[in-house]
């Protein structure tokens, strides 16, 4: 009798982003999962080249470990719907609009979720002069904790957009909320158990979020429960709010007064040693290989497309059911 083989999975990462650095971890270490499981697995470093790629590799389903443009911005995602790949996490519009701070921040206006207050300075603008102080610019579409400023003053916040600016056209200006940062990851729109963030020293920046030992993690988080659960149904209604699907990771600081105040949504969550969701999920009882797995098995195309075959439609995309129609 002839061995049927599974799927081809081809676990993307890399890219061509600031984040490529942090993307390529994540993808290791998906691979590794995966591969222990038995998954027949091909690890991509996405580039230009990256259709030539999934045809050479005859890729059946595409586990997305990228980070930034062209990764998490709804480009990739595009691309595989085009080329009927089945895909894990969210679909084009949900990234879309996820990576992007000041779309996610207009989308959530009109619910209950908390937002700090904030303005948006364009590219060849004055330095603002009507702000209260400290407060913090980012770019809008920046992740890893690049391009994020604290700022005291306006001459901080003048060499801020400077280098904001080097990266993108906009700089998203956010009211300063003093706090404990805490975290939300979510699992097909369900919130897992929350996780405090507490740097060693300072600000949870790249150094603190990326270097071992620099800041202690905390699942389940020491707050008041009644603060947790407010978190977590504020992620699930953002996760709701924006389409999102798989799994995501919604960030929040929780002021003096216990409010918690949203920050952002990953759509692509990292997946390295010292990654925030992973740690989440298992708190529950899932491992890192549980939850790399779980996602896999979500993967699916989010739009129908009308020459699509039966067996290739958005309906039917399980990794076990999954072609591209090669």
């Amino acid at each position: 009798m002839t061995e049927t083989l599974g799927p081809i999975v081809g676990v993307l990462m890399g890219g061509m982003s600031s984040e490529r650095p942090i993307s390529l971890k994540s993808g290791r270490a998906v691979a590794q999962a995966l591969r222990s499981r038995g998954h027949r697995v091909v690890e991509i470093d996405v580039g230009p080249d990256l259709p030539e790629q999934l045809l050479a590799h005859d890729v059946d389903v595409a586990w997305l470990a990228l980070h930034g443009a062209f990764g998490e911005d709804g480009c990739v995602q595009g691309l595989l719907e085009i080329m009927r790949i089945p895909y894990t996490g969210t679909g084009v519009r949900g990234s879309a609009m996820a990576i992007d701070k000041i779309a996610t921040k207009r989308m959530l206006r009109g619910t209950v979720v908390r937002l700090p207050d904030d303005a948006v300075w364009h590219k060849g603008d004055p330095t603002p002069t009507n702000l209260t102080y400290p407060v913090v610019a980012k770019t809008p579409q920046g992740g890893s904790t690049i391009g994020i400023h604290m700022c005291a003053n306006e001459t901080e916040l003048g060499a801020a957009l400077a280098d904001c600016e080097r990266f993108e056209d906009a700089v998203l200006l956010e009211q300063f909320i003093d706090g404990e940062e805490i975290t939300v990851a979510l699992l097909d729109g369900n919130a897992l158990p929350v996780v405090s963030i507490r740097p060693v020293s300072g600000f949870f920046d790249f150094d603190a979020k990326y270097t071992k030992g620099q800041t202690e993690y905390l699942v389940p988080a020491p707050i008041d429960p009644v603060i947790a659960t407010t978190a977590q149904d504020h992620a699930e209604i953002a996760f709701r709010t924006m389409g999102l699907a798989g799994f995501a990771r919604a960030d929040f600081i929780v002021d003096e007064d216990g409010t918690p105040w949203f920050l952002e949504i990953n759509t692509i969550p990292g997946m390295t040693a010292t990654s925030l969701t992973p740690m989440a999920a298992n708190a529950t009882g899932m491992s890192f290989e549980d939850l790399v797995e779980t996602a896999l098995e979500r993967a699916q195309l989010h739009t129908d497309r009308s020459d699509d075959e039966p067996s290739t439609s958005a309906h039917d995309t399980s990794p076990a059911s999954a072609s591209n129609g090669q």
